[in-house]
């Protein structure tokens, strides 16, 4: 008994110190990221002897400048021949001292490597970049006055590393700034920034916010009125905004028409009644504006020798037509249809012309026509060597016994 107690307390005794031992013992820390390249601290020879962090003189500056340009060339050289480790290397070092030469010298050089980054597809590159702007970017914010070059700088550095919210942060405060200011002309310059950077990462709502802005706002220059509509009648289209699209496209269309200029009247019509028919999905009695706009898109390309334009309003009419059940008028429209794809030289849409008229006499079982349309369909095929079975087979089955 007093053996078998002793053996207890020993190993009792055992297991604490261990547990001691292993709770005394610290943990293996992981291994730390390497620093970024861009903050080694390590005296560099191409700085003076620099004591109590002063600045460089004018003409220290200088030198450093035209030697940062030669390491700039020098990396350049080197990821020509291959050598993209050495490159970046060079122009980490670059980068490192360019910081002596001024906050912006600095993210100007940060943007142009950014950007090279970015093409060689150096995904570390680019992320000691980022984060070497984002520390500028926090400087700038402690800073009492706004430096608007340097956050113009960069934003333009943040979109070449392919950063869009910094890039955006840094846009916005660049207006708020202007809009203190009351610069107009550098508000509208902004605006047009922060709207392409919408547009670039497909951020539509956001796009259009800015676009409908710029159209209040410069509004006296016609050529810059247009350019802001196309891009919102884009930006409604591609956010599935109908409506919106059809309201933009009228005001391109007013414009156009108010000054005579009626070359863009048919595409843009073409387009609204697009809208409108999407839109008639769900209330049927828009149709009739898609209807109204495909004709008045067919009259004016006519008028203006658009035949191939022409054509295409015509196959949008012919389509109405026929989901509506109005074949006899769809039937009108495409003979109306051959004649102005002849006009357009286009012979393949004659072809298919003829396809269209003859499955439509085939649904009303006039065969005879139908048989009509499809041999001059074949007619066709033969000359332009394309479709020649298709017809043949279309003959084919038409009932014989009606002939």
């Amino acid at each position: 008994m007093l053996r078998r107690l002793s053996v207890t307390i020993t190993v009792a005794i055992l297991f604490s110190s261990s547990l001691t031992l292993a709770q005394s013992k610290k943990p293996q820390q992981p291994d730390k990221f390497p620093p970024s390249p861009l903050e080694i601290t390590t005296p560099d020879p191409l700085l003076p002897n620099l004591t109590d962090k002063q600045p460089l003189t004018l003409q220290e500056q200088q030198r450093l400048a035209v030697a940062l340009d030669l390491l700039n060339q020098d990396a350049a050289a080197k990821l020509q021949a291959g050598n993209k480790v050495a490159a970046f290397e060079t122009w980490n070092r670059e980068l490192r001292l360019r910081r002596f030469l001024g906050s912006l010298a600095e993210v100007q050089a940060l943007s142009r490597v950014g950007a090279i980054a970015w093409n060689e597809n150096d995904r570390q590159q680019v992320q000691y970049i980022t984060q070497r702007l984002q520390a500028i970017q926090k400087q700038t914010q402690s800073q009492k006055t706004v430096d608007i070059p340097l956050l113009r700088s960069l934003g333009e550095a943040y979109q070449k590393v392919r950063s869009p919210k910094p890039a955006l942060e840094v846009y916005n405060q660049v207006l708020a700034a202007e809009r203190q200011q009351q610069d107009a002309a550098a508000v509208v310059q902004t605006l047009k920034t922060i709207g392409e950077l919408h547009l670039a990462w497909f951020e539509y709502p956001q796009a259009a916010n800015v676009y409908e802005e710029l159209l209040s706002l410069d509004s006296g220059d016609r050529l810059n009125q247009l350019a802001y509509l196309q891009q919102l009648a884009y930006i409604y289209e591609q956010s599935k905004q109908p409506q919106q699209t059809i309201n933009t496209l009228n005001k391109l269309a007013a414009i156009y028409t108010n000054e005579n200029n009626l070359t863009e009247i048919p595409e843009l019509k073409l387009a609204i009644g697009d809208n409108y028919q999407s839109l008639g999905q769900t209330d049927p009695n828009l149709l009739r504006e898609a209807f109204n706009n495909y004709q008045e898109a067919y009259t004016t390309a006519w008028q203006l020798q658009q035949y191939a334009r022409a054509g295409e309003a015509l196959q949008n009419l012919i389509g109405l037509y026929r989901s509506q059940g109005q074949i006899e008028e769809a039937l009108q429209a495409s003979q109306i249809l051959v004649e102005t794809q002849e006009r357009a030289v286009n012979f393949y849409g004659v072809m298919q012309a003829y396809d269209q008229i003859g499955q439509m006499y085939v649904e009303r079982k006039n065969y005879p026509q139908a048989l009509t349309a499809f041999q001059k369909g074949l007619e066709l095929a033969q000359q332009l060597k394309h479709e020649e079975a298709y017809f043949t087979q279309q003959i084919e089955k038409l009932p014989k016994a009606n002939f």
